[in-house]
């Protein structure tokens, strides 16, 4: 572990918060094969009803369905419907 790893762990602990919160680091939520939940996010890059490609900042993450629906999005969290296939993390 880094010492920048060790640092947001013990942030993380002392303020009792989970460490992807305070590295910036987007946390995705997927319930079930119907509903995928973001947050933060830094904006959608491409949309389509087969493919969502979402800026979470140092990565992309993919979302590849069918019937794809981005239903909500606030500067905080974003909201996607369909069927979810798979989700893809990229650098």
């Amino acid at each position: 572990m880094g010492e920048k790893d060790g640092l947001l762990l013990r942030a993380s602990r002392l303020f009792d918060l989970p460490a992807d919160a305070l590295a910036g680091t987007p946390r995705v939520e997927v319930i079930g094969d119907g509903e995928l939940r973001m947050g933060p996010h830094r904006g959608i890059l491409a949309y389509g009803p087969e493919e969502i490609h979402i800026s979470g900042g140092s990565l992309v993450v993919l979302v590849r369905g069918s019937g794809l629906e981005l239903r909500a999005m606030t500067p905080e969290e974003l909201l996607i419907t369909g069927t979810i296939k798979a989700v893809e993390f990229m650098r």
